[in-house]
């Protein structure tokens, strides 16, 4: 199943959605990127990583408590009778209780080495967990310069295609004036041609930029807080 605006769309309903023609989709000038730690309360694989550390924390406590001495109490409490059909109004109630004290005499050394074990697992989530957490703003830092850049390039490439539309016009009046020949106007064409050409794809290539933008950043927000009521 496809998600679009919080709808389920069906692979026929985004069929039909890609069918039509329609402009590429305009990137908003601003983006609502927060601070690094939205980010990282956003990313899904800093999470898991975060969840990992902390699972692995609670595993070399419990390592680390199976080296003292544990006490445990137990009980039971049952019904005796001679016959299973008086077992409710005349049974006889029982009850056992036990008190166990275990004390790891002969394991400690096998217990101190589960304790460096856990511990250097420990270690280990902790690297994964700074490897992600940096590659995680790496990205984000290579979305936001890749994003910004073009959209310079688009502004750059909108006062190109401008300028070179009003050369078009103006070749095409100095040849019918009989100022310039044909190729005059051919070039100018020519040149028109390519810089809306190179507009559509960066265009393009914004949209693209962003995505990876609300990709790297973890997506989940809102741009405009949700009203409160009193």
């Amino acid at each position: 199943m496809w998600v679009y605006h919080r709808f389920y769309l069906s692979f026929r309903d985004v069929e039909d959605l890609l069918a039509e023609r329609k402009p590429v989709p305009v990137a908003p000038l601003e983006i609502a990127v927060g601070v690094p730690a939205d980010a990282i309360r956003r990313r899904p694989d800093i999470r898991v990583a975060e969840r990992r550390l902390a699972a692995q924390t609670a595993q070399v406590g419990v390592a680390t408590a199976a080296l003292y001495p544990s006490l445990t109490l137990s009980g039971s409490i049952g019904l005796s009778s001679l016959s299973a059909s008086n077992l409710i109004s005349d049974g006889r109630q029982t009850d056992r209780t036990g008190l166990s004290l275990n004390i790891p005499l002969f394991r400690g050394g096998a217990l101190r080495q589960n304790v460096k074990a856990q511990n250097a697992v420990l270690e280990q989530a902790l690297a994964t967990y700074d490897a992600t957490l940096l590659a995680a703003c790496e990205e984000v830092e290579n979305a936001l310069i890749s994003w910004t850049n073009e959209q310079r390039r688009h502004e750059a490439l909108v006062e190109a295609v401008a300028s070179a539309r009003r050369a078009s016009e103006l070749a095409l009046v100095q040849y019918n004036s009989g100022l310039v020949d044909f190729q005059t106007v051919l070039t100018s064409d020519r040149q028109l041609i390519n810089l809306e050409d190179s507009l559509a794809v960066s265009s393009g290539e914004m949209t693209s930029n962003q995505i990876r933008l609300y990709k790297a950043l973890g997506g989940g927000w809102s741009i405009f807080p949700t009203a409160t009521t009193p």
